[in-house]
């Protein structure tokens, strides 16, 4: 698609995020089977269940610019999930929790700097609707990056403590 106007980078830009928010929804089971903390399996279940949300936010976002609901491939998050996946078939059972715990704030991370962009560009666009909806999705991938943050303090000492 030729961009001539930032309304077309953003219409893009949300079609990629699509992309990524679908590619985590079929990704995170994987990770939640092979996760054996608790909590951390909790929060992975509960992020899926807002990734689901997500992806409804952006098809939403699409149509409300007139744009069709479809995906463009990111190619960023594929890569990102396909490292997490190889690094976690790896890793010894033991570290398993505090890999995962870093591909997934990898994968937060990705969106929460992807969900910025969007969001600017939509402020500049004067698209209000699309701004208080990628709001929403940007304050839940936050939160589930903090939540991420505090479960690594305890994988990780349970992942040295294995070794020593």
């Amino acid at each position: 698609m030729a961009m001539k106007a930032l309304k077309d980078g953003l219409v893009d830009e949300l079609r990629d995020m699509l992309s990524a928010e679908q590619q985590i929804t079929k990704a995170l089971p994987k990770v939640i089977k092979k996760a054996s903390s608790t909590d951390l399996k909790k929060a992975l279940e509960s992020h899926l269940e807002e990734t689901n949300q997500h992806v409804n936010r952006l098809k939403e976002a699409l149509s409300s610019l007139g744009a069709s609901e479809r995906s463009k491939t990111c190619d960023g998050m594929k890569g990102i999930l396909e490292e997490n996946e190889d690094v976690l078939d790896k890793g010894e059972a033991d570290i398993v929790d505090a890999l995962a715990v870093a591909g997934c704030q990898k994968v937060e991370h990705y969106e929460i700097a992807s969900y910025g962009t969007i969001i600017t560009w939509a402020e500049t666009l004067g698209e209000n609707g699309i701004v208080k909806l990628l709001a929403q999705t940007l304050n839940e991938e936050k939160a589930a990056d903090e939540k991420l943050t505090k479960i690594a303090a305890t994988v990780n000492r349970e992942a040295v403590a294995t070794v020593a």
